[in-house]
């Protein structure tokens, strides 16, 4: 494990669910300030319209259209998120074979190159040691992802169930975590990795400002590299 630049010893990276219309607006702001993140989509729910209800709000949820994954991925990472966003730890051996790797070629197909990262689907207990090992010996995915946040920086043995740092709606917490990473003047490498939905955006009226503002903050560091999953994790 180790970053693309070699000569820095910290890194930060995203990581966001569902291929969703609202990583759209995400990309530009990532763009904006020189962030990198990987998109973990579920290629046959692709061009799907659907709504949310949260927080007494319709949230749209209309996944991206197939033929516009490259374009509006274009400069970052996508990565498999299975085929139809089960929970694997309730499927049998073929099954999760099935979801993670016929993904990853669905989506390496449409994106022209080898997708190789994953993030688990659903909420709740999504991943163990079984269904990890299967993904480790039986498909082509690399590394993937929880959504167990840690609040660490330290580097992680186990990239087949690797926790993130941050989850990004946690605001008081993700500014007060930047401003550690920020301070560290580390003598070993250290990862700062956030995730979530764009659509999670949507819920408050302020969030997209919110997470600018830590765009801010954390962007544009001369002792940071800046990457996707897959460029600070192998």
């Amino acid at each position: 494990m180790g970053f693309l630049d070699q000569t820095k010893k910290k890194a930060i990276t995203f990581s966001y669910d569902d291929g969703v219309t609202q990583d759209i607006r995400l990309i530009e702001l990532l763009n904006k300030y020189n962030l990198k993140c990987t998109f973990n989509l579920n290629s046959e729910l692709l061009a799907h319209k659907g709504m949310l209800m949260r927080n007494g709000l319709r949230i749209a949820h209309y996944k991206v259209h197939p033929d516009d994954v490259k374009s509006i991925y274009d400069g970052h990472e996508v990565a498999v998120h299975t085929l139809t966003h089960p929970n694997l730890t309730r499927c049998e051996d073929a099954e999760i074979i099935r979801q993670v790797e016929t993904d990853r070629l669905h989506l390496s197909e449409l994106v022209g190159y080898e997708v190789i990262g994953m993030a688990y689907p659903c909420g709740g207990v999504n991943n163990d040691d079984r269904v990890a090992d299967i993904i480790k010996k039986h498909t082509g995915v690399k590394y993937s992802r929880t959504i167990t946040t840690n609040s660490s920086f330290d580097l992680q043995e186990n990239l087949y169930r690797f926790d993130p740092t941050a989850y990004h709606l946690d605001f008081e917490e993700l500014m007060a975590l930047g401003e550690a990473f920020l301070a560290l003047k580390p003598e070993t490498p250290k990862l700062f990795y956030i995730w979530g939905h764009s659509y999670e955006m949507d819920y408050g009226p302020d969030y997209w400002v919110k997470l600018e503002d830590f765009f801010k903050l954390i962007s544009n560091k001369d002792d940071i590299f800046y990457g996707t999953n897959k460029e600070v994790l192998l």
